[in-house]
């Protein structure tokens, strides 16, 4: 039951995500000074959980181009602490799919997306000989994890972190997460 439940959330993020971009199918934000999101291409291979949603941003906007990927990790998420510190993190992250190296930077602080809590976490992802930079931001509703992950060309900075808070925070953002997540 668990496992149907689960799939079904997972196949509603992609409708509902698409319910939210058919407005406007070029960008998500852009309106009152706010960063503009174009949805792209999922970026990774396939691998044990289901592709997600990935967005654009550019320097413009963002203060650097940033790739922002969220999806969902059903029933990976510890129902009683939820992300709570930064090895619940580094558990979640997608950032490994970035790289051959994942180096945390710093320590991880706590965030909120809507109603729900988690962290956020910078790390150094190395790729042969090429650097960039990333953050994990993992927040979860009981025992269900979102795992979103930002990706730039050097470390991802205050500003470019506090551009995609505020993209997954926002309204129509929460709305789909909502529904996504059966609540």
């Amino acid at each position: 039951m668990m496992r149907l439940k689960s799939c079904a959330v997972v196949g509603m993020l992609g409708l509902g995500l698409a319910g939210l971009l058919a407005g406007d199918a070029a960008s998500v934000g852009g309106r009152h000074g706010a960063p503009a999101w174009a949805e792209i291409a999922w970026p990774f291979l396939r691998d044990q959980w289901p592709d997600g949603r990935a967005f654009r941003c550019g320097a413009g906007d963002c203060g650097a181009e940033l790739t922002l990927t969220v999806r969902v990790k059903a029933g990976f998420c510890n129902c009683t602490t939820g992300v709570a510190d930064d090895d619940d993190v580094d558990r979640v992250r997608d950032a490994d799919l970035l790289g051959d190296k994942i180096a945390p930077l710093a320590g991880g602080h706590p965030v909120t997306v809507g109603w729900m809590r988690g962290r956020s976490r910078p790390f150094e992802v190395t790729s042969g000989r090429n650097r960039s930079g990333a953050v994990t931001i993992a927040f979860n509703d009981k025992c269900d994890v979102v795992v979103a992950t930002i990706a730039a060309e050097d470390v991802v900075s205050d500003r470019a972190e506090a551009a995609a808070l505020a993209f997954l925070n926002g309204g129509k953002v929460l709305a789909w997460t909502k529904v996504e997540l059966g609540l």
